[in-house]
């Protein structure tokens, strides 16, 4: 892959492409169900573009990204996973029958997905500092960025036609994660992204008013 891959580089659906960009945040919503239709390499790229952009301290850009097609790959990694998560269920008591249905959901949601995006951190590049809290300081920088990183990259998708979902599974067991697709250990799995065509409209959650959001406004005098 080149080192620069136009943000129109990708098959847009025309009914998204010329969309306002409050149209496209309004718009992208997170879907569990999709087509079995490929994904276009050049729309992976694309979307792993837009992500390139974000803001990152120092313009150190501390996020990787490992990117799953391959059927064995996605069953091999939600087997592993699922069993990660079976004994964490297990250990807050829900009952065996509640268990095996989550894990038989979240199992589905990635071997159905055509795409995986996991985003990683990568806290090599980043300053060190003699003390914790500064460091701890550090690592929080590039928490946030990532997040910004994969913000723009579920943006793009929407306007592209393609529709995601963003599962913090990894968080909770990252050396599984690691291990299973033999990634270096200095990577750090935050999220996977589910990346395809949805093949149902998912219910959408209301937002809080600005109001409840906004906790000092200091407005422009009258």
């Amino acid at each position: 892959m080149s080192d620069y891959v136009p943000f129109d580089a990708a098959p847009t659906d025309e009914s998204r492409a010329a969309l306002s960009l409050d149209a496209i945040l309004r718009g992208r919503r997170s879907v569990r169900r999709f087509q079995a239709r490929p994904v276009p390499d050049a729309a992976v790229a694309a979307v792993l573009e837009a992500a390139r952009w974000a803001p990152s301290p120092h313009g150190r850009m501390p996020w990787r990204f490992a990117v799953l097609r391959r059927a064995e790959t996605k069953a091999r990694l939600a087997a592993a996973m699922a069993a990660a998560w079976q004994h964490n269920l297990a250990m807050d008591g829900q009952p065996a029958e509640v268990i095996a249905a989550r894990l038989r959901r979240s199992q589905q949601r990635l071997q159905n997905a055509p795409v995986l995006i996991l985003a990683c951190l990568y806290l090599n590049d980043l300053d060190v500092y003699p003390d914790a809290e500064r460091q701890a300081a550090e690592t929080t920088m590039a928490i946030q960025s990532l997040g910004a990183a994969l913000q723009n990259l579920l943006l793009k998708a929407y306007q592209l036609g393609l529709d995601t979902g963003w599962m913090c599974a990894p968080l909770f067991c990252p050396q599984v994660v690691v291990a299973t697709l033999d990634l270096d250990p200095d990577l750090l799995p935050q999220a996977l992204i589910t990346l395809g065509y949805a093949a149902a409209d998912p219910k959408r959650r209301e937002r809080l008013p600005l109001d409840a959001l906004v906790v000092r406004w200091e407005r422009t005098a009258d």
